[in-house]
């Protein structure tokens, strides 16, 4: 076969590869525009500008409700049966309008036709949010006992001990111990070191399942009985409160609180807010995150409120009346996802010892409508020169520290890019409510 009978074949391969990832490559960037979920303010109308070829069939989610109206397209409302649908080309700006809440479920196709993508469409209150932005100490107890890992020890006869050893695993949580519910670290280690060498009934529950094991604990070189794992009953810090709702209640953070050494996320039974000043800044370099030094006196005098939740997007509670009536300020609309956009924008903290909030400027850098990680959705660049000069960038402590711009919340600070500190990651505001209902 000649050289250029190789090149005849080899070429339109080539090319016929080169499509292929050219078309995968632009078939992956079409789907991240595209959201799985969208929510759309009831009584307002909200306009998606997607301007991609794909088409939408717009029906009512027939789980969530047996009739209700669909969102109209083009500022004409419709009231339609549960059997009925509308289309919706997104090759041009489409201008939606919903007066119930309700939810749906829109089908897109890709060119009309190819079947592409389900999105959910849910109407929500056209909420007002107070932006805080004030440093606050968290104190939180586990819902149970937390095992972080197990191990092994010394024996009174030299030899190593594992009697948790295919018994408990990390990101167990132990609730009661002989059909006793155990409320603390402590006391469970009396429990144990109090068996007289005595077999246990463990109540555990992993994941969602909880059920009895059972073990028997050892001596140990001191003459103590041990299981041989590690366990954690309670977690704390420093973190920054994000909004304020008016019967209230907040949202902090813009992440969970999970565990530092199982990097779980810690299944909260309750928990308290104090109050904390900034007292010194420790300046985030390139591989070295910085933090902001928090003084925290967990004395009930402090107390400012209390936790009910940790999830993934955030920890959430209720305010003493007095301190919510002393962060009381302007209240600010929310912005959704389709309302963010590429360029300047605001973040509210406090970094300098000053107990009022001060708002610096960054940049938002990309928008990510659909990423896997949901405290990733947007990326940010610090550029105001103050902080920058306080803080290098984004430091440990200011997490939960809400975006502004165009007049509206439509974030929170989340994660800095330990290798640039003036660069890091919030959450959609509209995913940290979700995570508070």
């Amino acid at each position: 076969m000649g050289k250029g009978t190789v090149k005849k074949i080899i070429l339109p391969i080539a090319l016929i590869l080169t499509t292929l990832c050219l078309s995968g490559i632009w078939l992956y960037c079409t789907w991240e525009k595209i959201p799985s979920s969208i929510r759309i303010k009831a009584g307002v109308s909200q306009e998606l500008a997607w301007n991609l070829p794909v088409q939408g069939e717009v029906y009512l989610d027939r789980a969530a409700a047996e009739e209700e109206a669909v969102p109209a397209v083009g500022m004409q409302m419709q009231s339609v049966k549960e059997d009925a649908s509308i289309q919706v080309n997104f090759g041009n700006p489409v201008t939606f309008v919903a007066n119930q809440m309700q939810n749906y479920k829109m089908d897109v196709k890709l060119f009309g036709f190819i079947p592409f993508k389900t999105v959910d469409v849910q109407v929500i209150p056209d909420e007002m949010l107070i932006p805080a932005g004030v440093p606050i100490g968290i104190y939180v107890k586990t819902d149970g006992i937390m095992v972080i890992a197990e191990g092994e020890f010394e024996g009174q006869d030299h030899t190593r001990k594992e009697p948790a050893k295919h018994v408990l695993q990390s990101g167990d949580y132990i609730l009661k111990v002989d059909g006793e519910e155990i409320g603390s670290k402590t006391e469970f280690m009396e429990k144990v070191n109090g068996c007289d060498g005595s077999e246990l009934v463990l109540t555990i529950r992993r994941n969602e399942e909880t059920f009895d094991v059972k073990v028997k604990p050892e001596l140990n070189l001191n003459g103590e009985y041990k299981l041989g794992i590690w366990i954690r009953d309670n977690a704390q810090g420093v973190g920054t409160m994000t909004y304020l709702e008016a019967d209230h209640t907040f949202g902090a953070l813009g992440h969970g609180i999970n565990d530092t050494d199982t990097t779980l996320l810690m299944e909260v039974k309750s928990g308290s807010l104090y109050k904390t000043e900034i007292v010194s800044v420790k300046k985030g370099q390139d591989g070295t995150p910085g933090e902001l030094t928090g003084v925290i006196d967990y004395n009930l005098n402090n107390k400012i409120g209390t936790v009910e939740a940790n999830s993934v997007g955030g920890i959430f509670g209720t305010l003493n009346e007095d301190i919510a009536q002393e962060l009381q300020s302007e209240a600010l609309p929310i912005g959704l996802k389709q309302d963010v956009q590429a360029g300047s924008a605001q973040i509210l903290c406090c970094v300098d010892g000053n107990i009022t909030p001060q708002l610096y400027d960054i940049e938002i850098t990309a928008i990510h409508l659909d990423h896997d990680n949901v405290n990733r959705g947007l990326e940010l660049h610090v550029t105001d020169p103050d902080l920058l000069a306080q803080t290098g960038g984004i430091v440990q402590g200011m997490s939960g520290s809400p975006i502004l711009q165009d007049g509206k919340i439509i974030g929170a600070v989340t994660h800095v890019l330990v290798n640039d500190p003036t660069r890091g990651y919030g959450i959609f505001i509209e995913n940290m409510l979700a995570a508070a209902s």
